[in-house]
């Protein structure tokens, strides 16, 4: 899918062709899921190579930020379905060239479809240039993992209350919820490293992208007031994404501390149960020894004729159990 977008009034507007984008000037040019033919189409708009999806899914840093047929190539790695139960990791390609923006998506991140919405009201952000659009949508971006951070704070917090106070009266229950709740924390996790490995590339798109010369063209269109306006953006989308960025490495020591918790608490309830059995067969043991001698069938036995014989060897076992249950409530092990 192609979605074009030119600017009139400081706004976007929806187009549908490309040859009306062409007239007009194209501000921003939205690849979803590409075609062939839509590749092609933007090719020859702008002469530049697109980048196909493996190319947009490697890690180096050289594949990810480069400039290249006099335009600027930066991927950073989004987060699509961030509130589902799936959250999947959707490299974003921007390409800037000249004062056209385009973008290369597999996946639809939700702050593309917030900031397009916003950008096309006559009171959104402005937008006048393919950089401005970008801009808006790392910060529509950065706002959504904001959020979400806020969000996933808040049920870790919940999550602690929940392991540290669990007030069941059955040990098997107990365990049952720690398991679960072992699964809940491994979730959240999850989704703290996707975020934070998609801070931490933005980070490094806009230190890439202040540092190159892509805004030059600002000076000689709009003036410096323009060009010291976009850098003061930058400056501030730069100090979201690494204040975010030390946000979400605490979320996970705290995420891991939960789970270290968990995982103690799970191996003392075990320890639990297993201290049980074990208390069970030392107190029933000489029980079984005392059964045993009486059991055996030998004929010089004195018992055996004894009237009291039988309540004396029943007294007995039940003696042998009691003093070592004595013993080990004494002792504190019970």
């Amino acid at each position: 899918m192609l979605r074009i977008y030119t600017g009139q009034n400081g706004h976007l507007t929806a187009i549908d062709g490309l040859p009306e984008a062409e007239a007009l000037g194209a501000l921003w040019l939205d690849l979803l899921n590409p075609t062939v033919e839509e590749v092609k189409l933007v090719k020859a708009h702008l002469a530049i190579d697109i980048p196909t999806r493996d190319e947009m899914a490697e890690i180096e840093l050289s594949d990810r930020l480069y400039h290249e047929d006099g335009a600027e190539f930066m991927t950073i790695t989004a987060v699509a379905n961030i509130e589902g139960e799936d959250p999947v990791k959707a490299p974003v390609t921007f390409v800037i060239k000249g004062q056209t923006l385009v973008t290369v998506r597999h996946a639809e991140p939700k702050p593309f479809l917030i900031y397009a919405a916003k950008a096309q009201r006559t009171s959104g952000p402005p937008c006048t240039s393919g950089e401005l659009v970008m801009l808006g949508l790392i910060e529509a971006i950065i706002d959504r993992a904001a959020d979400t951070l806020e969000r996933i704070g808040d049920e870790i917090d919940a999550l602690s209350r929940e392991i540290f106070r669990n007030t069941s009266p059955s040990a098997s229950k107990k365990t049952r919820n720690l398991q679960s709740l072992v699964e809940r924390i491994g979730r959240k996790g999850e989704l703290l490293t996707k975020i934070q490995e998609s801070l931490v590339s933005i980070a490094r798109l806009v230190a890439y992208h202040s540092a190159s010369d892509s805004t030059s063209w600002a000076v000689a269109s709009s003036g410096r007031k323009l060009q010291k306006e976009i850098r003061q953006r930058i400056k501030l989308v730069q100090r979201d994404a690494t204040f975010l960025s030390d946000h979400a490495t605490f979320l996970s020591n705290k995420i891991n501390f939960l789970l270290d918790a968990t995982l103690g608490l799970i191996n003392l309830e075990q320890n639990q149960i297993i201290k049980i059995f074990s208390v069970a067969a030392v107190v029933f043991l000489p029980p079984t020894l005392v059964a045993s001698i009486y059991g055996m069938n030998f004929d010089a036995m004195p018992e055996l004729k004894w009237l009291l014989g039988y309540p004396f060897a029943l007294g007995l076992m039940v003696l042998s159990a009691v003093v070592p249950y004595l013993f080990f409530k004494r002792r504190g092990w019970l």
